[in-house]
């Protein structure tokens, strides 16, 4: 308005502001909008004769899966468009997706994903008047073309062998049929429940959560020269040189001052062993969870700004939400993918060609 009365004919000036109710998909909601005497200025919102808003519920939405809270909502939209918003109708907005939810939970998925990582995240939700951590786990598939597909989330307070059987069970059943690699970060219970039913999953350990997690065992001023000894058995030619590394580093120094880093890479080592198979150019994109910690650091983002959540359905529904925005960015496969790719169809032979076609 203060535009318009600048560019326009010289002597309009304001007139106060009209009311006038729109229609959502949600509802009605009543408007103040700012007048000109001149009557000549267009709004730029909403048209004049426009009964209806269906943009208005779809910015509610993305304001909410932006990490902000219903009042916070309620107090934006005030400021911007005069509307007086109750938080009690911006939750009967965002609860409309949970029809969404439910069907891109059950939705069919393709019959063989290359490749699957498995990861976990932590949120604060309100439960019988306590706050409490629960695990949110994530699914992030890779198609043959390289394209990522988040396949599924699952809130579960404790993670174990069950857990990870009903979740391959589902993912069964919604029409996936074979996993050529499986990729976790040393999640309870998650490789026997994988080869429980994908017989022929080769399932991989992450290799960088599995380096975190032994120098947690060091204290940091020695964090720099053990992190460079232990790269000669992760970067070791194959298994049986990987393994003589780690016997040297284990009688070494670093293996003598800390024992319990070798002994967390011994407890891992059928899981780190498929990691040899790949040749050194794939191992960045198939052997470490670095795809699904991209997007775990977005959902961390929001989460910290959230807070904690009153209810297990209000802290899915807003994930789902930001894994919705977060997968409409991502428009072209990892650059590392062709090269992987070659590996892949190496390595698996006609399981791999099969899903190509």
């Amino acid at each position: 308005m203060d535009h318009h009365l600048v560019t326009g004919k010289p002597g309009n000036s304001r007139n106060g502001y009209g009311r006038k109710t729109v229609t959502t998909r949600t509802g009605k909601i009543e408007l103040e909008i700012p007048r000109d005497r001149a009557g000549s200025c267009d709004l730029a919102l909403i048209a004049k004769y426009q009964r209806r808003f269906p943009g208005f519920d779809d910015k509610i939405v993305s304001m909410y899966a932006r990490g902000m809270s219903v009042r916070e909502i309620a107090g934006h939209v005030r400021e911007l468009h005069g509307v007086d918003v109750s938080p009690d109708l911006i939750s009967t907005i965002t609860d409309a997706v949970l029809d969404e939810l439910a069907a891109w939970q059950a939705r069919p998925l393709e019959a063989i994903h290359p490749l699957i990582f498995f990861d976990a995240l932590r949120v604060k939700i309100r439960d019988e008047g306590t706050v409490r951590n629960k695990a949110v786990h994530l699914a992030l598939g890779v198609r043959p073309d390289g394209t990522k597909e988040v396949l599924g989330l699952w809130l579960e307070q404790n993670e174990g062998a069950k857990f990870w059987l009903k979740v391959m069970n589902e993912l069964r059943h919604r029409g996936l049929e074979e996993v050529l690699l499986a990729v976790g970060d040393g999640l309870k219970g998650l490789p026997e429940a994988t080869t429980a039913v994908f017989p022929e999953a080769m399932v991989q350990t992450c290799i960088v959560h599995l380096l975190r997690h032994s120098l947690d065992f060091v204290s940091y001023k020695d964090r720099k020269p053990v992190a460079a000894a232990l790269k000669e058995i992760y970067r070791a030619l194959d298994a049986d040189a990987g393994l003589a590394a780690l016997e040297v580093f284990e009688a070494g120094e670093w293996g003598r001052r800390y024992p319990a880093m070798a002994q967390s890479w011994r407890r891992a080592w059928s899981e780190v062993i498929p990691f040899y198979a790949f040749p050194s150019d794939g191992r960045r994109v198939l052997s470490s969870t670095n795809s699904i910690e991209a997007l775990k650091a977005k959902l961390r983002r929001v989460v910290r700004a959230r807070g904690h959540f009153p209810s297990d359905e209000a802290a899915t529904k807003f994930l789902f939400l930001v894994l919705n925005r977060a997968e409409k960015e991502w428009t072209v496969p990892p650059r590392e993918w062709a090269m992987a790719k070659t590996q892949v169809a190496v390595i698996f032979g006609e399981r791999f060609t099969r899903a190509m076609t």
